[in-house]
């Protein structure tokens, strides 16, 4: 199985913004089976021959990212492994992780993995374990000819097989050694949650006084509510799926469907939390927060959050504190190669020890977010963090 591979140079011209990145040169290894349709795009800052360990999940695209203006697996790629390596990036300035990510973070980079799909390719699909076969055949190709080390685990488009019982990241897992099926959702739910309440705490909002709106309420919304409920925090959601709507409404939680949203931000709110599928943080999203002058707080894990990076300056100027969702999301990431790490040192992997390391987080975006507003948010949040990490 061969693949086209972009050089770092084909790469910034898909993807303009990866030239002012902090790491540039990402290679794209791209694979198409032209009888069922499929593209597998595999974009990673792992230079061919490095050895490096490229952390990403595999992304089988749903429709609704395949449907959207300029899609191609290939940009979804780089752009995501750019979010991937500031993950990256951030747990190294913070020194959080598990014992075995943080003795080799050095030798890690960001990468991920994006397939687009027929509808009969997708899971619950009748060529699903094709499709599944065909990124497996994608990804040990990479590794022979490029010598590094692909990991890949949570995504979007997974779930149950056609067969009606196999887990699709369980097949993946028992037939590809860089697969790995830790439920990175608690983790991730838990370094969102330290955040949140670092950044409440800078600002002396005490969680049994906080209002938060949860953007996104599936399994990573799902655990902050079990986490942030019991705190006394007052919640409110907007979550596409009617089922999840009802638990929550069956929890005391109010729910309100996606074309809601815009109401639900003028509501009286401190925080406002994204995790859901991609581009909650939009233009309309972002003036609606700002005409909302109790909003402070703008956080979460959502990959591909904000779709105009200017939104950013947009909010420090109006002196809102955004955490971006990069650095918010990165225990997924540390849960991943953690579980990697440990299966091929042959010892125990414990996911409640990432749990516990994300309690990191809590004082760096405490101090980050009080440094801001002491200095009037002449600081990004990110420039923030790295000043009072460093102060460290």
């Amino acid at each position: 199985m061969n693949a086209t591979i972009l050089p770092p140079d084909a790469a910034r011209r898909l993807v303009p913004e990866l030239a002012a990145s902090r790491r540039p040169d990402v290679w794209v290894h791209r694979f198409v089976d032209a009888a069922h349709g499929w593209t597998l795009a595999v974009a990673t800052h792992a230079a061919p021959g490095s050895g490096n360990l490229s952390l990403g999940g595999f992304r089988i695209a749903p429709e609704a990212r395949t449907s959207a203006p300029g899609f191609t697996p290939e940009r979804e790629a780089i752009a995501l492994a750019m979010g991937m390596e500031e993950k990256v990036h951030w747990s190294r300035v913070i020194g959080v992780g598990g014992p075995l990510a943080r003795r080799d973070l050095s030798r890690i980079v960001g990468g991920k993995c994006v397939l687009a799909p027929t509808d009969a390719g997708r899971i619950g699909g009748p060529d699903d374990a094709a499709l599944l076969d065909f990124a497996i055949a994608g990804f040990e190709a990479i590794e022979r000819a490029s010598g590094i080390h692909l990991v890949t685990g949570q995504d979007l488009g997974h779930g149950t097989m056609h067969d009606g019982v196999t887990s699709s990241l369980a097949y993946l897992n028992a037939r590809y050694r860089g697969s790995v099926v830790a439920d990175t959702s608690g983790p991730t739910a838990e370094g969102n949650v330290q955040v949140l309440l670092g950044m409440l705490r800078a600002l002396g909002i005490a969680p049994a006084q906080a209002r938060v709106a949860l953007i996104g309420c599936g399994n990573i919304g799902w655990h902050m509510v079990e986490r942030l409920h019991p705190l006394g925090v007052t919640l409110v959601a907007c979550e596409a799926r009617a089922a999840r709507r009802a638990e929550l409404e069956a929890r005391g939680i109010r729910a309100v469907a996606p074309e809601a949203k815009l109401a639900l931000l003028r509501e009286p709110l401190d925080a406002v939390v994204v995790n859901a599928a991609g581009g909650s943080l939009d233009g309309a999203t972002v003036s609606a927060i700002l005409a909302n002058d109790g909003v402070r707080v703008i956080c979460g894990s959502e990959n591909l959050a904000m779709p105009e990076p200017a939104d950013a300056d947009r909010l420090r100027a109006a002196g809102r504190s955004y955490c971006p969702t990069e650095l918010g999301g990165m225990m997924g990431y540390l849960t991943a190669v953690e579980e990697y790490l440990a299966k091929a040192a042959g010892v125990p992997f414990e996911i409640a020890t990432l749990v516990t390391a994300a309690a990191a987080l809590e004082p760096a975006a405490h101090a980050a977010t009080a440094r801001q507003v002491a200095g009037g948010f002449a600081e990004t949040f990110e420039q923030a963090v790295t000043a009072v990490s460093s102060d460290r």
